[in-house]
This record gives structure tokens, C-alpha cells and sequence, in this order.
């Protein structure tokens, strides 16, 4: 659902969940945002992950922001995962 652009920076706009059945290094996984957008990931307890605003968000100078959510495990090799995440940005009214 779209997240207002007046909503206050460290807003949760996303809650990911990721786990690698597999133990040792192989099973440790870390998340990172690719792409240019007002967002960051934080680490919660559990192997879940948190999508959050980082800045102020404008819907006037964009009202969607797409980044890419890359988990990778230790491995070697490291196996990795992608899916790309939209932020749509609804209008509220600054006049």
C-alpha cells in the first residue's frame, strides 16, 4: 500500500523475512538495498529484516521509488537471492 509522503523519516514500509535452511556460514544470510531511493534495511532479531525510510519522502519529485533487496549467504561460493521492491508515495496535500 502506498506510504504518504508526509510519513515521518524510520517509517516501516516493509518487513522481510529471509532463512537459509542450511547451517554454519552456509546458513548466515545478510540483506542489502540496491538502487537509489530514499530507503534502508535494518536487521531485526531472527533473520528478519525491516525496509525503512531514510529521508524525507516527495511525491511531487517522484511518486514511486523501486530498489532491489539482495540476500547472500557466507557460503563459498555465496549463494545469493533477489526481488526487486516499489514504493508508491501518495500525495498529501502541502498547500
Amino acid at each position: 500500500s502506498p506510504v504518504p509522503e508526509d510519513a515521518p523519516v524510520g517509517t516501516v514500509v516493509a518487513l522481510l523475512n529471509v532463512n537459509d535452511p542450511d547451517s554454519g556460514e552456509n546458513g548466515q544470510v545478510s540483506c542489502e538495498l540496491l538502487g537509489e531511493a530514499p530507503l534502508s534495511i535494518v536487521a531485526s532479531p531472527g533473520g528478519s529484516y525491516k525496509v525503512v525510510t531514510a529521508s524525507a519522502l516527495d511525491r511531487e519529485q517522484a511518486s514511486e521509488h523501486r530498489v532491489t533487496v539482495v540476500a547472500r549467504d557466507r557460503g563459498r561460493p555465496a549463494l545469493r537471492s533477489s526481488t526487486e521492491l516499489v514504493l508508491e508515495v501518495s500525495d498529501v496535500n502541502d498547500n
